[in-house]
């Protein structure tokens, strides 16, 4: 082969690879600028009046949009949950309500009708009452009543059910004049009550108190002695005094079975007063009742009825949250 053919393929082979490597080194700038569309029908890598668009830019508009659609329907699938539950929790109250509203005049002749006065009716006493301020005056009398027997009843309720419950001659010395007591209605001592201690206020509240004191009682009883024996046995072979045993095992493993007795006690205080207020009593929600019925004030008397039932209904709620704040402990359990 002679120099001059040599030289040829020399030369024809550099020309042939730089193309190659001008490919090669315009590529990564050459992937950057694919020839796709922008989200705006403006070719990638063009320079618009607003300035260059690049590929990525539709999908990051589009990203925010759609987590926030998610987001949205997320909320509305939960108010729409919590709707439903309050509709279904509320329906018979309010298909109540609606039947005392409208059944008087569909089922009632006009005869009857004055003793059933529909919903409205009673609303408008009951707005009256309060913008004269009788209504006040009545719930606060009931209430300072029924919460000073409650009080009463719950702190000696609770100690002396603990005592019975934990030693056990005590409950045999005491048990039999309890059954007499707890068997024997508290109205049918209200006569009692009336004569030892007058009309006054002592005698309303000693009997709200001898009412709520036997559910206290009996239910604090009953927990304490329903405590898992293998926790007490535990317990003492760890080492804890009758002390720290009673504080730390006892009395929190008994507090659901107290709280449902203190609820029923909050209920009988105030049933009990009511119907105490009727006998004998110058102001209260039940003397608003009697006082109302014998002066013919039909929603008026309705009026005192529906006050009463919301004041039992409070009462409830309230002693629930307190027995689930106190009870934390066994909630957290049944959950895991």
């Amino acid at each position: 082969m002679s120099t001059s053919t040599v030289n040829d393929e020399i030369i024809t082979a550099t020309t042939t690879a730089a193309p190659d490597r001008a490919a090669e080194q315009a590529g990564p700038a050459a992937s950057t600028q694919p020839a796709t569309a922008a989200a705006d029908g403006t070719p990638a890598g063009v320079t618009t009046a607003d300035g260059p668009t690049t590929a990525g830019e539709g999908a990051r508009e589009g990203a925010p949009t759609s987590s926030a659609w998610s987001a949205a329907r997320r909320v509305a699938g939960t108010i729409g949950r919590v709707s439903g539950r309050v509709l279904w929790s509320t329906g018979a109250i309010a298909l109540f309500l609606l039947l005392w509203e409208f059944g008087p005049g569909l089922f009632l002749d006009e005869a009857t009708r004055v003793f059933l006065p529909p919903l409205h009716e009673v609303l408008a006493a009951l707005g009256k009452l309060i913008e004269s301020g009788q209504w006040q005056e009545h719930v606060l009398a009931s209430l300072g009543r029924s919460v000073s027997g409650f009080a009463i009843a719950v702190s000696l309720g609770v100690p002396l059910g603990l005592l019975i419950a934990w030693y056990r001659g005590l409950d045999r010395f005491l048990n039999p004049l309890l059954e007499v007591f707890r068997n024997t209605a508290a109205l049918a001592l209200l006569p009692v009550f009336t004569l030892l201690l007058g009309i006054g206020e002592v005698s309303k509240i000693s009997i709200v108190a001898y009412a709520a004191f036997f559910p206290v009682l009996l239910n604090t009883i009953l927990g304490t002695r329903s405590v898992d024996p293998l926790l007490i046995r535990a317990a003492r072979t760890l080492g804890l005094g009758s002390g720290r045993l009673f504080l730390k095992v006892i009395l929190p493993s008994a507090v659901p079975t107290i709280f449902t007795g203190v609820r029923m006690a909050g209920t009988a205080s105030v049933l009990v007063l009511i119907a105490a207020e009727m006998v004998g009593a110058k102001a209260g929600l039940g003397y608003l009742i009697t006082n109302a019925q014998s002066s013919f004030l039909i929603p008026d008397m309705y009026a005192g009825i529906l006050t009463v039932a919301v004041l039992g209904f409070t009462v409830n709620y309230l002693l629930v949250a307190v027995e689930r704040h106190f009870s934390r402990w066994r909630l957290a359990e049944s959950s895991r």
